[in-house]
């Protein structure tokens, strides 16, 4: 991890500021970069989302609020673990600063809301540092607090990017959690469940893809992507503490996600087998707009160390997700 934390993801001189770092950024601005670009350039290539995954040993839950410019979409999705079914898989599409906002502060001061037909979804800071989750659809209901103040440090990662121009992120492991959630009439008490936000924010290539792993419990967790963003934003949390990981690998069968998927890193820190329980998956294809997207749910198992050298700790059972994701946007 760098050592000096950056006060803008733009430097001085107009570059990103380049880098992973352990703390929370107070907003994402790239007006440094895009100055002296159009309205309907900073239109078509600014992305925003947030994402929630929360989970514990009997459900997991998924959900974004999405802004590519032109359009938004949102999705909300809670899967049995027990029973291994998608007991709720929601999603919609609207119209960006209409129907839904995502803002430039991905923690402190952060919100997120998406609103259609039948559908709100919130996500919003509170002043005792906590995210407050609400969720009213007709599969699905949620009611949660997510708890920032006791967090491990969270990953900010910024960099140029992949065909586009550049991108930030930052993402937090383990938090704990209040509330409940509710689909197909059972509730769900989620006391028990850890979460993850991913905030990002980025000036992002037409075409853009990537494949995803993430993780999270108090003494272990971490976060993967190999794609438009190469390896800058691959962490891992150790007893609360981030370690930086270099590239990831993805070894799986395309055609047939739910197969078990090997992940690993080029350092030998982490590897790792997933276990698919279920999966959420959509493919969409407008000519003009595309998405192809399978998100598989299930358990990690096999080895992490935190340097070189260093022991090799034994993971089992670590609740998570992996993603192959393709979007024309």
């Amino acid at each position: 991890m760098n050592l000096v934390f950056p006060d803008s993801i733009v430097r001085h001189d107009g570059q990103p500021a380049h880098g992973r770092y352990a703390g929370r950024i107070a907003r994402f601005d790239w007006s440094g970069l895009t100055e002296h670009r159009s309205w309907l350039w900073r239109r078509l290539h600014h992305k925003r989302w947030h994402y929630v995954g929360l989970g514990d040993e009997r459900v997991f839950i998924g959900l974004a609020i999405v802004d590519v410019g032109w359009t938004c979409t949102a999705f909300a999705y809670l899967f049995d673990r027990q029973r291994r079914h998608l007991l709720a898989d929601w999603s919609q599409d609207g119209l960006p600063g209409l129907q839904a906002r995502v803002s430039d502060a991905p923690l402190a001061q952060a919100h997120a809301w998406f609103r259609g037909p039948g559908a709100r979804l919130d996500l919003r800071h509170l002043a005792d540092d906590s995210l407050l989750l609400q969720v009213r659809t007709r599969p699905l209901r949620i009611e949660a607090r997510l708890d920032l103040a006791a967090m491990a440090p969270p990953l900010l990662a910024i960099g140029a990017i992949a065909g586009g121009i550049a991108h930030a992120t930052q993402k937090t492991s383990a938090l704990a959690v209040r509330g409940w959630a509710e689909a197909e009439g059972r509730r769900f008490e989620l006391d028990e469940a850890w979460a993850a936000v991913d905030a990002s924010n980025g000036l992002l290539a037409r075409d853009t893809a990537w494949r995803w792993a993430s993780a999270h419990r108090p003494d272990l967790g971490f976060n993967l992507q190999q794609g438009y963003f190469g390896g800058q934003e691959n962490v891992l949390w150790l007893d609360g503490r981030p370690i930086s990981l270099g590239p990831a690998h993805f070894d799986f069968d395309a055609a047939q996600p739910m197969k078990p998927w090997h992940v690993r890193t080029e350092d030998g820190l982490l590897d790792l087998v997933f276990t698919p329980e279920g999966a959420r998956a959509e493919n969409r294809n407008l000519g003009f707009a595309a998405s192809r997207y399978v998100q598989p749910v299930g358990s990690f198992a096999g080895t992490v160390r935190a340097a070189s050298g260093a022991p090799l700790r034994e993971v089992r059972d670590l609740l998570g997700v992996t993603e192959d994701h393709h979007s024309r946007w």
